[in-house]
């Protein structure tokens, strides 16, 4: 069972490199790592990634960045690899990871977005936030959500709000009805 949080930070970043200097930020700054989630589908290179497998809560992944989601995965508790359809493979870390498993494993759809989208959205984020999340994860970017009450959640915001493209803070967030329902 996965912890319910009321409210959210959600910053995105150009780079994978900005995306974990946040994290570790956030986490000096006291954030414990189940706190904290990062999407992102990753970045061309010459290289292309071999392969991915699981080893109990670290991911090991053959390819030129390996170091960096292999980092995240084990920090941030573990994620998901999934390939989502018009975006590609993405890498889900953390909290989110945790949701997005249920929602796939509920079935949760919502209209228009993909199992990312569904997991975001089944957190209570709307639906037009979700949308312009995952044109940011389709374009290369990188999502890295807080998750907490309404305190800790602005407090991750000033620090985010340093460092990211853009940050925005959901509050009051509820499950929607229609994510409910498939659970």
């Amino acid at each position: 069972m996965t912890t319910t949080y009321t409210s959210a930070a959600i910053a995105t970043y150009d780079s994978h490199i900005d995306a974990e200097a946040a994290v570790k930020t956030l986490t000096a700054a006291g954030f414990a790592p189940g706190t904290l989630s990062v999407v992102g589908k990753g970045y061309h290179t010459e290289e292309k990634v071999m392969g991915f497998y699981n080893a109990g809560d670290r991911i090991k992944i053959w390819g030129k960045q390996g170091a960096v989601w292999g980092g995240l995965w084990g920090a941030l508790l573990g994620g998901l690899l999934v390939t989502a359809p018009a975006i590609g493979p993405v890498v889900i870390v953390g909290y989110l990871g945790a949701v997005a498993v249920t929602a796939i494993e509920s079935a949760v759809v919502v209209g228009g977005v993909s199992a990312i989208g569904a997991a975001i959205y089944s957190i209570g984020i709307p639906k037009d936030s979700v949308l312009r999340y995952e044109t940011a994860v389709k374009a290369d970017g990188f999502l890295v959500m807080v998750h907490g009450d309404a305190a800790e959640v602005e407090r991750a915001r000033a620090l985010l709000a340093r460092s990211a493209r853009s940050v925005d803070v959901h509050n009051d967030l509820s499950v929607p009805a229609d994510a409910a329902s498939a659970a």
